[in-house]
């Protein structure tokens, strides 16, 4: 906090505080308070880093009340702590603040939020006489201005306070050095598909931090075998001395992920984090913000990446337009994603290799060599030492195992669906085309991409040809108009755009009027009876409350 502060100069600050012994020892001079034990240990560990001549205390739950007294009876120039702990000191008679000079209040929306807005006001009204030149000088700093802030201002500030906007205007309140991407992906995946993530975007030497919203899931996430680095918790119900241990580790590089709560949100300057995912939408907008904040630091770049349900799509769409951002909607990893980031991590493993052990290893390398030859011997041998023996593939839709996503091109902008279904049904066997399912629209309306089983995509490619529409297999996801909304799976045949193969049969003898997407529902027959008409029209609000069909735009 200092360095936000500006408190470089705090040489400024010693000169008034310098007092006699007696005098020094009898009253605090300066209080922050801060909301987290994580966060006022790096103010006061700052502040002892830039000053020698004033004492530096820092009081908070979770450690010994008896040292805290000592400081309390040596004298304390400056005192930082969180308002539980410093409330139990007042009303003990431990402690008094009644002569202090300065009182800092750091990240006050949070104080409100985790509920301490009772307490600030105990511990800090009695500094304060109304209309007084004498009462402290006060600073508040506050990611967002809640109510509650303007409140203390007025009670607790001179009448013409200044008020310091650092966002001001700015559209984008998140860091602008921080790449930001979003996965869809069920929550029975979730772990899976992290733990892939880790691997493809921060590697076995990135640092990265996982954020989950409760303490089950933090404890859950940290566990669990999909998450093949060294992971370590951080959250509320952890013991302080072992909070302090685990951000020391994380600091130092004794472990590479660390899985939080929003403990570790705000505040804490934990240098060179490559990448932070958040495990689902955040409720508040300052949530998303802070947590993407501690990566993309110090003139580094770094990667946000945000994990939602199809039912969470509101949500991201409201962090985007009170963020000022927009999240680029990437599919999973892909199995050659994970290969090349494997790989890199075995042959620098190679490194550390001595010559004296290459040495034992030639004789059998050379057999190795002379029954496989040699860049398949050492191509097995990467595989081995990275642990990546066999992959199983994915959907880069959904992130279901077992199914492969293709795509569809047309040379032309096509209107729906629809359109595809017919290439297809025209092309394919009708039970190659009952395997198709989770059919997207690409971006532009120039395609559409699907998942099909891992066992049906070779004989869809071997039985593709004479089609002016390309079939492929991609490496990464292509950008997608509209989103598979998990609804259905793969045996149950959606009624919309979405739809797999029963609604492609269909339109095999009726074309674009056979599928029963929610926009050929618009497009029927206009000679059709009123009666006709009412049951298109019931169709058509079926389709929209299904809300199968739906876009980012």
């Amino acid at each position: 906090m200092p360095g936000k502060l500006l408190w470089g100069d705090i040489m400024e600050l010693e000169a008034p505080l310098e007092e006699s012994e007696s005098q020094k020892k009898e009253r605090q001079k300066v209080l922050v308070l801060a909301p987290t034990r994580e966060l006022a240990n790096q103010v006061a560990k700052d502040f002892k880093d830039i000053t020698r001549k004033l004492s530096v205390a820092c009081f908070y739950g979770g450690t010994s009340y008896q040292s805290q007294i000592n400081h309390i009876r040596n004298g304390i120039d400056i005192l930082v702590g969180t308002p539980g702990r410093i409330k139990d000191h007042l009303q003990s008679g431990r402690l008094d603040l009644s002569k202090l000079r300065h009182v800092v209040l750091d990240e006050v929306d949070q104080m409100l939020d985790l509920g301490f807005a009772e307490q600030v006001e105990d511990i800090i009204h009695e500094s304060y006489k109304t209309d007084s030149e004498d009462n402290p000088q006060t600073l508040l700093f506050s990611a967002t201005c809640p109510q509650w802030v303007y409140k203390v201002a007025k009670k607790y500030m001179k009448s013409r306070y200044e008020q310091v906007d650092l966002v001001g205007k700015m559209t984008q309140k998140a860091a602008t050095t921080v790449e930001h991407l979003a996965i869809q992906c069920h929550w029975s995946q979730r772990p899976a598909v992290i733990g892939d993530v880790l691997q493809v975007y921060s590697g076995s030497e990135g640092r990265a931090i996982i954020f989950c919203e409760t303490k089950k899931n933090v404890t859950e996430m940290a566990m669990n075998p999909h998450i093949k680095q060294n992971a370590q918790c951080l959250h509320g119900d952890i013991a302080q001395s072992q909070r302090e241990i685990t951000l020391k580790g994380f600091r130092e590089g004794s472990f590479k992920v660390l899985v939080a709560t929003n403990v570790a949100a705000r505040g804490l300057d934990i240098p060179e984090v490559d990448l932070v995912i958040q495990s689902s939408p955040p409720q508040d907008v300052e949530s998303y913000i802070h947590r993407s904040g501690r990566t993309g630091r110090a003139g580094r770049t770094g990667i946000c990446i945000c994990f939602y349900q199809p039912r969470e799509r509101g949500q991201l769409r409201y962090v985007e337009q009170k963020a000022g951002i927009t999240f680029k909607r990437v599919g999973v990893p892909s199995t050659m994603d994970l290969v090349k980031s494997k790989s890199m991590d075995a042959i620098r493993s190679l490194a550390s290799v001595s010559y004296a052990a290459v040495d034992f290893f030639r004789p059998s390398a050379q057999r190795l060599i002379e029954e496989k030859g040699a860049v398949d011997a050492l191509a097995a041998a990467l595989a081995h030492i990275s642990g990546a023996s066999s992959f199983e593939p994915r959907s880069l839709i959904t992130s279901d195992k077992g199914f492969v996503t293709m795509t569809l091109e047309s040379l032309e902008e096509i209107q729906d669906v629809s359109c595809a279904w017919k290439e297809l049904n025209r092309k394919l066997s009708s039970n190659a085309v009952s395997q198709i399912t989770r059919m997207c629209l690409l971006k532009g309306n120039m395609g559409v991409c699907f998942d099909v089983p891992t066992t049906e995509s070779e004989r869809l490619q071997a039985e593709w040809h004479d089609s002016d529409w390309i079939l492929s297999v991609p490496a990464k996801l292509p950008e997608i108009e509209e989103y598979y909304d998990g609804n259905t799976s793969s045996n149950s045949r959606q009624r919309s755009g979405w739809s797999s193969g029963r609604s492609g049969r269909s339109g095999r003898s009726g074309g674009r009027s056979g599928g029963r997407s929610g926009r050929q529902s618009r497009q029927g027959s206009r000679s059709g009876s009123r009666q006709d008409g009412r049951r298109r029209s019931g169709n058509r609000n079926r389709s929209r409350s299904g809300g199968h069909k739906r876009s980012f735009d």
